[in-house]
Order: C-alpha cells, then sequence, then structure tokens
C-alpha cells in the first residue's frame, strides 16, 4: 500500500479476527486515482465487499473504523471505471439544525465546516485538481442532508455520513432518494447521537425497518477495528487510565472493577 498517510488511516493489526478470518488480498483492495488502499481487518473486508456488491449498506460502529472512509473510496474506484457517473456525500449539519440561513456567506462557505471530513476524504485519494474539477462540474456534489429533499439521485454512488444524527423523518427521506443505477452507504455511530432529548435516531430506526430487507446488507464494526495512529492510541489510553484514576468516586469505581476480576 503506498503512502505513509493511508497507512495511518488504515492501521489495523493484522492479527485474525474472532471467527479467524484473515483479509483475502484481492477483496481487500481499493484503487482509487491517488492510490491504492488495504482494508485490513475482517470487518472492514466484509464492508468493502458489501460497497461493492449491494445497493444499500449500513456501516455502524465507533468513530476511526473506517466507515466513511472505505465508503468514499470504494466510490471514486467505482467511479473511475465507470459504474457510476457521480458522487453524492451528504451529512446531517446538527449544529445548525439543518437550518444555514443563519450562517454567513454563499451555499459552499455556509455547509463547508460541517462537511469538512468528507473533503479530507476525497483529497486523500484523489489530485487536489482533479477533485476541484469534478466539485466544479457536479460529477461530486458534497451538500448536507437538508439538500436531498426532492431529488432522484442515479447513477450515482451516494454516501449518508453522521448517519446517527438524522431524524426517522429525514432518514426515509434519504433512503427514498435512490434512484436507477445507485447505491447507497450510511454511516454513523449509535453511541453518538448529537440529536435533542427524547428524538429517535432516524439511523436505528431505519436499521429496526430496512436492515433485513434484499439487497441490503448491514455490517456492524468493533473497537478492534479503530484505526489510529500507534501514538495516537497510546495517548488515548493514558487518558482514559488518568481520567479513570482521578475523576469523583475513582476509589469505588476501583474496588467494583477488582471485585469483577475476582
Amino acid at each position: 500500500v503506498g503512502g505513509a498517510e493511508v497507512e495511518a488511516v488504515l492501521r489495523i493489526t493484522s492479527s485474525e479476527g474472532s471467527d479467524g478470518m484473515q483479509p483475502a488480498k484481492t477483496e481487500a483492495l481499493i484503487q482509487t486515482p491517488k492510490r491504492t488502499i488495504l482494508a485490513r481487518s475482517p470487518n472492514q473486508v466484509r464492508y468493502v465487499r458489501a460497497l461493492k456488491e449491494t445497493e444499500l449498506i449500513f456501516g455502524i460502529g465507533p468513530a476511526g473504523t473506517g466507515k466513511t472512509y472505505l465508503a468514499v473510496a470504494v466510490a471514486l474506484s467505482l467511479m473511475s471505471r465507470g459504474h457510476v457517473e457521480r458522487l453524492v456525500l451528504s451529512r446531517p449539519a446538527v449544529e445548525a439544525g439543518e437550518r444555514l440561513g443563519f450562517l454567513p456567506g454563499d451555499l459552499r462557505d455556509k455547509v463547508d465546516p460541517y462537511l469538512h471530513p468528507l473533503y479530507d476524504a476525497l483529497y486523500d485519494m484523489m489530485p487536489a485538481d482533479k477533485v476541484d474539477n469534478y466539485l466544479e462540474g457536479g460529477d461530486i456534489e458534497v451538500a448536507p442532508l437538508a439538500f436531498m429533499r426532492g431529488r432522484t439521485l442515479s447513477n450515482a454512488f451516494v454516501i449518508l455520513d453522521e448517519a446517527q444524527n438524522t431524524t426517522s423523518v429525514q432518514m426515509k427521506m434519504f433512503l427514498t432518494r435512490l434512484g436507477e443505477n445507485s447505491r447507497m452507504a450510511v454511516t454513523g455511530d449509535l453511541s453518538q447521537i448529537d440529536l435533542p432529548r427524547g428524538t429517535q435516531s432516524g439511523l436505528a430506526h431505519a436499521l429496526s425497518v430496512v436492515g433485513a430487507l434484499d439487497d441490503t446488507r448491514v455490517v456492524e464494526f468493533a473497537n478492534v477495528d479503530v484505526v489510529r495512529h500507534g501514538l495516537v492510541t497510546k495517548i488515548v489510553k493514558a487518558y482514559d487510565a488518568h481520567e479513570r484514576e482521578h475523576a469523583p468516586h475513582a476509589d469505588m469505581r476501583r474496588n467494583i472493577d477488582n471485585a469483577r476480576n475476582e
């Protein structure tokens, strides 16, 4: 795999998964215009396979597991080979309540703060001038979820990021945008819902309603799939240990942990 940047993004242990499955080389590779990307964990390989073969894919799990990054990679790969004509990337602008009229500037200025992670993935996999040309020509579109209403997205690979922050109404609206020769990838982390208290996550609702339909796949990621730079992993673990040690009632928590381990 070329590039230290991708190695950092997709740094995952090479040990076998709980089912003893090792990634198969051919199905784990994704060729993008800028670099070749390798899915390393069994769950990542299952996810990449689903992205290539299925019309509607749900990628569920914690941040850092490559859910959106791998979806963008597969989308660009399919687009470069002519299987789809365009790529549409979206996420709910929860911080703005999907009402962006109060923010200054034109549309791109307004939505960019909420869509930067999607741009980061694009520029990581494709030369900057090519990304800019595709954005200007409409071959790649990055837009907040609110701007999907009333559209039918045909011949496209459509990705909805941070889907746990959609409402049930928004999710139904998004899923029904699917047109001919298109596929959708919906990614999210159900442990990181930022909706108002009492509001059901559209992602959780969709999984219960459509998750078992034909031509739909649900791939769940676990903490073992989290991709971080080696030093960052150590830093996170050190902070977690410090917080456990110095948090209020730490002595009580230690006693509980010790009792569980006995």
